[in-house]
């Protein structure tokens, strides 16, 4: 029986070996990549230590030591130039966009015209008829009135940049000079109205009372103006007379601009009493009417100059303070301040203006066939105002002096019927239509509200007088 004996062990020599080997599987090459060598040996952990000091020595003494030398090593080489190419200068020095000056602001004084401002300036005259051209006649410019405001932007060398203005409350104007054509542009500007409401009782003079109740001089003038065809302001008001207005003032920017208008109005003259409405009819014409619809607008003003005191009434023989004679004084004097607007007491036609004995600087409008009025003692006569030409109502026609057979300043004023004076004070008007019966019916509606914020004013300004 044969015994299965050990293999042997091969040994080593010069004979060749023969092995078989034997096929793994593929995934024991994977396993075998991924497992990690767990010890390294202690002989090999020193020269990789001695390597990354080396590394880090490189790295933080050595290479920054080489780079300044190579620093150095650049400042000693001459600098480069390289030569560049520049845009060629403009052959013309007005080719080049002039340099914009500071606006410089100008108030236009009395008597001065825009062409008077443009020569004050230094400004040549075909500039000017350049900007009247460009404006052609929307903002008024043959019409400045004092006070103004006009901007101006003038070159180093005189020549104007550009110019700004108001051509009403809500637009501004700015004219462009500084290109080959003059640029117009137009910036709105937003309004702003705000409401209020004023109660006085006068004590002395309108003035006087309309400013305690917080109204300024605009807005009593306006006041006297709405209910001047009803009242006298020049001898007819009395201590204890009362008025309620409700009005607005304009403001742009936050800022307040002027006054506004009169929206609804009391006055309580004498126990007799006067009420305004603000009302726009269907053709967009605005008027001042009573709580009936009539208008407040009468065909003539019973005070052609702004209230002030009676220095002479009509009458049939007065010693003249000049001449010392007894003489009729056919017309109305009104002392005044020199200076102060005339303003024609209906539309008509000049039929006369220039110098009249004893009259002095004198106006006289034909209104009709049969009645004419006539203004005496003027100071100077209204810009633009000649024979023949037509006058609306409340026009200014000239301002209060006294020219002529004069002692003071004031206003002569006459009314004629058929050439013969009446006495201004009493002849009687006719009186306006009211507003049509549609009309009539949504003026008395938009009026309701208005009734009971005046009441209501009144009310509460008699109980804090109470108190």
């Amino acid at each position: 029986m044969n015994e299965q004996q050990p293999p042997k062990t091969p040994r080593l020599g010069h004979h060749r070996v023969h092995r078989t080997v034997t096929r793994k599987p593929l995934r024991h090459f994977f396993h075998a990549a991924v497992t990690p060598v767990a010890v390294i040996g202690h002989r090999h952990r020193y020269p990789l230590a001695i390597t990354g000091l080396l590394l880090v020595v490189l790295v933080f003494i050595i290479l920054p030591v080489w780079g300044h030398a190579q620093r150095r090593e650049a400042s000693r080489q001459p600098p480069r130039h390289l030569a560049l190419t520049l845009p060629p200068l403009p052959a013309n020095q007005d080719d080049r966009t002039p340099i914009l000056q500071p606006w410089r602001t100008i108030r236009v004084q009395a008597g001065q015209s825009l062409a008077d401002v443009f020569a004050a300036l230094g400004l040549a005259p075909a500039t000017l008829q350049q900007l009247v051209d460009i404006d052609a006649g929307r903002s008024g410019l043959s019409r400045i009135h004092p006070g103004q405001r006009f901007e101006f932007r003038i070159g180093p060398h005189g020549a104007l940049q550009a110019v700004r203005f108001d051509r009403d409350d809500s637009h501004r104007v700015t004219l462009d000079f500084s290109g080959s054509n003059p640029i117009e542009t137009v910036q709105i500007r937003p309004l702003e109205r705000w409401s209020r409401i004023a109660h006085g009782t006068i004590h002395g003079s309108l003035v006087a009372a309309g400013d305690k109740a917080g109204m300024n001089q605009a807005m009593i003038l306006q006041m006297a103006k709405v209910f001047g065809y009803d009242i006298d302001f020049a001898q007819d008001l009395r201590d204890g007379d009362t008025f309620t207005v409700y009005y607005d003032n304009v403001y742009r920017d936050g800022a307040y601009l002027h006054p506004g208008d009169i929206i609804a109005a009391e006055f309580v003259n004498q126990g007799r009493h006067y009420s305004a409405f603000r009302f726009r009819r269907a053709d967009s014409s605005i008027g001042y009417y009573s709580t009936d619809g009539r208008p407040l607008k009468k065909s003539f003003l019973r005070t052609p100059v702004d209230f002030t005191r009676i220095s002479s009434r009509f009458s049939s023989a007065r010693r003249h303070p000049i001449l010392g004679t007894m003489r009729a004084h056919k017309g109305v004097d009104y002392a005044a301040p020199r200076g102060t607007p005339i303003y024609a007491a209906g539309k008509g036609v000049i039929v006369f203006r220039g110098r009249e004995r004893g009259y002095g600087n004198f106006v006289l409008i034909r209104h009709s066939r049969h009645i004419s009025t006539a203004y005496g003692h003027m100071s100077r006569f209204a810009r633009g105002l000649h024979r023949g030409e037509h006058v609306r109502q409340g026009q200014v026609i000239g301002y209060v002096g006294m020219t002529g057979l004069a002692t003071g300043p004031h206003l002569h004023y006459e009314f004629r019927v058929n050439g013969v004076q009446r006495n201004p004070l009493t002849v009687t008007l006719p009186k306006p239509q009211p507003l049509p019966h549609l009309e009539r019916i949504a003026f008395k509606r938009s009026i309701q509200p208005l009734l009971a914020r005046l009441k209501r004013a009144s009310q509460v300004s008699q109980l804090a007088q109470a108190r």
